[in-house]
């Protein structure tokens, strides 16, 4: 899931500090010392045969073993349960699953109502965006990382809310934090033994916060939130950038609105907005961002199809690709559908939307709904042909699979669920794709190659060997990578764009 960092199995401690006393208790080393108890002497045993050392666990690759399911007797509207949720979930990312789903079972298992539901997944996203500090302040009060991972979930969520980021003040006040930690781990099964564990890994950040946080900020984990070979990879890419970008990653991310011109237009509803309370900015030709970020179900006309939520970065593709009526157009790896309803809503276009995900692709069909539109939708693998009835596309809208770098902010798990060798095959993947679906293309066609990605081999390096491939393909003006952004009139995530024509014979 992340690289073979030794995190979390040292004990470092601030000056002064006693060593932690072995023992089966894990909260002895908080424990007053007690007077020594004289004890009998006897003969030294003979030493016993060397064993290997057993090799250290990286962090991040805890045992997955844990009672998921278990439903927990907790007032619904309680930190505790929210607690507990976030911490299943941390869990389970921490297990290689990515958050949605892991909060989607945690959800189901523990029958959260709509205001537990938000709870939980803002204290979900908040550790993730945290969970590099929150792993080195716990590194530097523990002699070796909690085994149970939901003792581990547990204490990072805990200390990412009695240690919020520079600038942003602390949503609970630090005696209910750690009161509600304490009641949480009493009324689990896999954390009931550690909650004298748990009060005084807390207790312990409160009095020494000041020393703790700055030893941990001399580490690059805890500066940035983010893997060594992250850093190290976004440094060499962007030399001048890199900080603004890894910075930009852990800010949160905006509500940004997609104008379905086919139905209204940006000023509009904009006034719309006004007349329910809710101001935005203008961001792009189509795109508002709302300035106090808000549940779909209370953005006006939503249900009826007049916006759909979208990042104003990715409200570029439809455009780039001059759709016109009557056009052959091609989604390739459509879901969840945010280009596809965009490319629909700007031209009279017969569009087929393919996906390898049949559950995903089902989201589109959902959201062409939603917008009165429709396309042909098809379960199937980009970089096949079994699927295509030979007759070819006017226009290609490569979205391809990508390690995703550039939405962090969005999803900000997937920082600790790659490794640095996804991207090497990530970029073999999307290369096959590209070769597959230009032999789909019209003579005099266009593709448009998307990523989602800040890595030049996934993006420009790409581009530039899909070109040297392809003798026909003319390379056509378009934005190419677009880095993280946000401010007066500007706001989008990380993508990159490549457009090409192919030259008619």
């Amino acid at each position: 899931m992340t690289d073979k960092r030794r995190t979390l199995t040292i004990a470092p401690k601030p000056a002064g500090a006693k060593p932690a006393r072995p023992g089966g208790n894990p909260a002895a080393q908080y424990a007053r010392p007690k007077p020594a108890a004289k004890v009998e002497k006897k003969p030294a045993a003979k030493p016993a045969p060397a064993r290997p050392a057993e090799p250290v666990r990286p962090s991040h690759e805890v045992k997955p073993q844990f009672q998921q399911a278990f439903r927990p007797d907790l007032p619904s509207d309680s930190l505790a349960l929210a607690l507990l949720g976030a911490a299943s979930a941390v869990a389970q990312v921490r297990a290689g699953s990515a958050l949605p789903p892991a909060l989607s079972n945690v959800f189901a298992s523990f029958g959260a109502t709509p205001q537990g539901r938000g709870a939980i997944q803002d204290l979900a996203y908040r550790t993730m965006r945290g969970l590099g500090r929150a792993e080195t302040l716990l590194g530097l009060m523990t002699a070796k990382a909690p085994d149970v991972p939901m003792l581990l979930g547990m204490l990072h969520c805990a200390l990412v809310l009695l240690d919020p980021p520079p600038g942003e003040s602390a949503p609970y006040e630090p005696f209910t934090v750690v009161d509600q930690a304490v009641t949480a781990a009493a009324r689990h099964p896999d954390l009931a033994h550690a909650k004298a564990m748990v009060n005084a890994v807390l207790r312990r950040f409160l009095r020494e916060r000041d020393a703790l946080v700055a030893s941990a900020l001399a580490q690059p984990l805890a500066r940035w939130n983010y893997p060594q070979w992250w850093i190290e990879a976004m440094r060499a890419a962007y030399p001048r950038d890199w900080e603004a970008i890894l910075a930009a990653g852990n800010g949160q991310p905006p509500l940004t609105l997609r104008v379905n011109t086919r139905k209204t237009g940006v000023e509009q509803y904009l006034h719309l907005l006004e007349q329910a309370g809710m101001a935005a900015d203008v961001v792009g030709p189509h795109a508002l961002r709302l300035k106090q970020a808000a549940n779909v179900g209370q953005i006006p006309g939503f249900h009826e199809g007049l916006v759909s939520v979208q990042d104003a970065g990715a409200q570029l593709a439809a455009p780039l690709l001059g759709l016109q009526d009557g056009m052959r157009v091609l989604d390739a790896c459509a879901a969840p559908g945010g280009k596809s309803g965009h490319i629909l809503e700007m031209a009279d276009v017969d569009l087929t939307a393919v996906d390898a995900d049949a559950q995903r692709l089902a989201r589109v069909g959902d959201n062409l709904g939603r917008l009165g539109l429709s396309a042909t939708l098809v379960a199937a693998c980009a970089q096949a042909t079994d699927w295509w009835d030979g007759r070819p596309f006017d226009r290609i809208l490569a979205d391809v699979p990508c390690t995703a770098s550039g939405i962090v902010r969005r999803h900000p798990d997937i920082r600790w669920l790659r490794r640095k060798t996804d991207s090497r095959q990530l970029t073999t993947l999307s290369g096959e794709i590209l070769d597959n679906l230009w032999q789909m293309l019209s003579a005099d066609g266009k593709l448009l190659f998307v990523t989602c990605s800040l890595w030049p081999q996934e993006s420009e390096a790409q581009a530039a060997a899909f070109a040297a491939r392809h003798m026909d393909a003319i390379r056509l003006d378009a934005p190419g990578q677009l880095l993280p952004s946000s401010g007066a009139g500007l706001d989008h995530d990380g993508l990159f764009y490549a457009l090409f024509q192919k030259r008619a014979a």
